[in-house]
C-alpha cells in the first residue's frame, strides 16, 4: 500500500473553485507597462489642461432674480470682453459661479462693476455677491503643492502597508496607487480635458478606494499563508484574490452607482470630478489584483514572510 506524499492544505475546503487571476499575470503586466508609458508620452507631450485654480484667474459668484441658462450668461460675458470663461450652476438655476483667466484689471473692485455690467440679462437682474482674483504665481505653487501632497501620500501608505503587512505588499500596494494616478492623469492629458481642484480631489479619493483594496487583499493573503500549509504561494494568492472578489465586485458597483448618478444629476461642477472617479474605479480595482498583488508575488512573497518569529526566553543550560 503506497502512501500519499503530497502534502494536505489545511484550511480550505478541497470543493471550492479557485480563480486563477495569477494566469494572466504577464499579460497583465506587460498592458501596465504600455498603458504606464502612454500616459507618460500624453503628459509629457500635450500637458495636462489646467483649471483656473492651478494658472490663475478670476472667480465671481452671481445671483439671479430669475432661473437662467449658463449658455445665456457666458454669450453676455463674451460680448462684454469677458473671453474664456466658464459658467457653473450652484445648487441651482439662479446662483451661478463665473471662472475666467486673469484679466488686465489689477483690483477687484472694478471687476465687480464691469462684471455686474456685463451679466445683466433682460428682465432678469444680477447680483455679483464675492469676486476673487488669483494670480499666475498662487496658482502655479498651488499646482506644486497638489503635487508634493499626492506623493506624501504615497510615501504615507508605504510606511502603513510596510508595518500592517509586508514590505513586499507595501511596495505592490504603492505601485499600484502610482499607477492608477498616473493612468487617470494621462487620460485627462489625452483628452485635454479640464484638470482643476476637484479632478485633483478626486485623485486623492482614489488613493483610498485603491488602498482600501489593497488592504483587503493583502490581509486575505496574510491569513492565507498562515492557515493553509503544503500549498505554493502562486495558489494561495489566488485563492485570496477568489475569497475577497465577491466584497470587491460589490464594492467597485456601489461607488460607480454614485458615480455615475453625479455625472448624469450632479451638474457642471461635479462633472470632470465624476469622470475622474469613473475612471478610476476600473483601473484601481484592476491594478490592486495584476500589480500590487502580482509584484509582491514576483518578488517572492511566501509563507516565511508572516510568519513571527518567536525568541525563547532563556535558553537551557547543558550540565557537564
Amino acid at each position: 500500500m503506497t502512501e500519499n506524499t503530497q502534502p494536505k492544505q489545511y484550511g480550505r475546503p478541497d470543493n471550492e473553485h479557485v480563480i486563477p487571476f495569477m494566469k494572466i499575470a504577464k499579460p497583465a503586466a506587460i498592458i501596465s507597462i504600455l498603458l504606464t508609458l502612454a500616459s507618460i508620452f500624453f503628459i509629457c507631450t500635450k500637458g495636462l489642461n489646467l483649471g483656473l485654480d492651478f494658472t490663475g484667474g478670476v472667480s465671481a459668484e452671481l445671483n439671479y432674480s430669475q432661473p437662467v441658462k449658463a449658455t445665456d450668461v457666458t454669450e453676455a460675458l463674451n460680448k462684454a470682453g469677458f473671453k474664456d470663461s466658464v459658467v457653473q450652476t450652484l445648487g441651482s438655476n439662479r446662483d451661478l459661479m463665473v471662472r475666467m483667466p486673469v484679466q488686465e484689471h489689477a483690483e477687484a473692485a472694478d471687476l465687480t462693476k464691469e462684471i455686474t455690467a456685463a451679466v445683466q440679462l433682460p428682465n432678469n437682474k444680477a447680483e455679483v455677491h464675492k469676486v476673487d482674483v488669483v494670480g499666475g504665481q498662487v496658482g502655479n505653487e498651488l499646482y506644486i503643492r497638489s503635487a508634493g501632497a499626492v506623493g506624501l501620500a504615497l510615501l504615507l501608505m508605504l510606511v502603513y502597508v510596510t508595518i500592517r503587512f509586508e514590505f513586499k505588499l507595501a511596495v505592490g500596494a504603492v505601485l499600484s496607487l502610482f499607477h492608477d494616478v498616473l493612468v487617470t492623469v494621462g487620460v485627462f492629458a489625452m483628452m485635454q480635458w479640464p484638470f482643476d481642484l476637484t479632478v485633483l480631489a478626486a485623485i486623492l479619493a482614489l488613493l483610498g478606494f485603491s488602498l482600501n483594496d489593497n488592504i483587503v487583499v493583502s490581509d486575505r493573503i496574510r491569513e492565507n499563508f498562515r492557515k493553509i500549509r503544503g500549498a505554493e504561494p502562486l495558489e494561495i494568492v489566488n485563492i485570496a484574490l477568489t475569497e475577497t472578489l465577491r466584497r470587491t465586485i460589490h464594492t467597485s458597483m456601489t461607488l460607480l452607482l454614485v458615480v455615475v448618478a453625479m455625472l448624469f444629476l450632479g451638474g457642471e461642477g461635479l462633472h470632470w470630478f465624476s469622470v475622474a472617479m469613473f475612471i478610476g474605479v476600473f483601473v484601481g480595482t484592476y491594478s490592486s489584483i495584476y500589480i500590487g498583488t502580482a509584484f509582491a508575488l514576483w518578488r517572492g512573497l511566501n509563507r516565511q514572510d508572516f510568519i513571527v518569529q518567536v525568541k525563547p526566553e532563556f535558553e537551557e543550560e547543558e550540565i557537564p
